[in-house]
């Protein structure tokens, strides 16, 4: 069973979201690959994926001298069956609308 609270943790970063984002595009990615276009510094990046790995999101595999990283989709896909799972479709698409309704009520009041 997955570390839900390390799963939240590391999902609330948005560089960790897309260093995930860009795996789920593109898996098995080295360090070089992924640091490309984010703007950081190899050691910066290097954390990151060390708490994503710490959180089960990204797994490694060594292709000789070259440290592969991968999107681990199973920490989300636990969440969504103890959470999201539990609601059928339409009323997740109901409360989906009332947010949206209300979130753009609140942008016009501003």
């Amino acid at each position: 069973m997955t570390d839900v609270d390390a799963v939240f943790r590391a999902l609330a970063d948005p560089t960790r979201r897309q260093i995930l984002d860009r795996l789920h595009e593109h898996s098995g990615q080295t360090l070089g690959e992924l640091c490309r276009g984010l703007g950081m510094s190899r050691q910066a990046v290097s954390k990151h994926l060390a708490l994503l790995e710490d959180a089960g999101l990204v797994s490694t595999l060594r292709r000789g001298r070259e440290k592969l990283h991968h999107l681990d989709p199973v920490p989300i896909q636990e969440i969504h069956d103890r959470w999201i799972g539990k609601f059928e479709r339409g009323r997740v698409q109901v409360i989906t609308g009332l947010r949206t309704a209300l979130e753009d009520s609140d942008d016009r009041d501003r």
